[in-house]
């Protein structure tokens, strides 16, 4: 019997992974959390085969969790549910130590698959995200500019590249509007860009937004 945590912050998205799950018999919902530090204290103190972990809480970084996760239970394969595109962010959360990506549109066709797979301890990528990922070492794409901001700065330049403004994107990270400006400032600096706009640019041209 495989035992899953289900962390996501919308109710309708962990009933919709309930019911997709409870049409099996070997997957069972051992619990479920609905911020980012609940889902890693529930990860780091009960026993579950895998973590189905979204990236997005309003408290903190999914990615920031998944790291926090892998760091004290390397060996609990975690499942990265995200509304993210496949690409870009996926590849982050795999070189975090992810056991695989699924976007939320096609979770209901796939999810029990992926935690079939991930709770043996292989790896669940979809066929569009492998294609990409070979995409991306041919073309030398990993290891792009971006590589080398941390997670908090990443999100960071992917809200300014969305046109957020820093009082939207400190809210939407639950941070101080001056820690915004800090991590914009060495998102420029480690990018060798100077304005919003050199950033919005980057973002489009690697598929980093929607």
């Amino acid at each position: 019997m495989t035992r899953i945590l289900i962390a996501d912050d919308h109710a309708i998205v962990r009933e919709g992974l309930k019911q997709v799950a409870s049409k099996t018999a070997d997957i069972v919902l051992a619990d479920e959390a609905s911020t980012g530090q609940e889902a890693l204290e529930k990860a780091l103190k009960n026993d579950y085969e895998v973590v189905v972990l979204d990236i997005s809480f309003p408290d903190r970084n999914g990615l920031d969790v998944l790291r926090d996760i892998k760091a004290q239970k390397p060996d609990l394969p975690v499942l990265v549910l995200s509304i993210h595109p496949e690409e870009e962010v996926a590849v982050r959360a795999l070189k975090l130590g992810a056991s695989g990506y699924l976007t939320k549109e096609t979770a209901s066709d796939e999810l029990v698959a992926a935690i079939r797979k991930v709770s043996t301890g292989g790896e669940y990528v979809t066929v569009s995200l492998a294609e990409t990922i070979a995409s991306m070492l041919r073309s030398g794409t990993v290891g792009s500019l971006h590589e080398a901001l941390s997670d908090r700065e990443f999100e960071v330049m992917r809200g300014i590249a969305s046109g957020k403004i820093v009082k939207e994107i400190a809210a939407d990270m639950c941070l101080s509007p001056n820690t915004v400006r800090t991590y914009r400032s060495r998102i420029l600096q480690k990018m060798q860009m100077r304005t919003n706009a050199d950033i919005m640019r980057y973002a489009i041209e690697h598929k980093l937004i929607q």
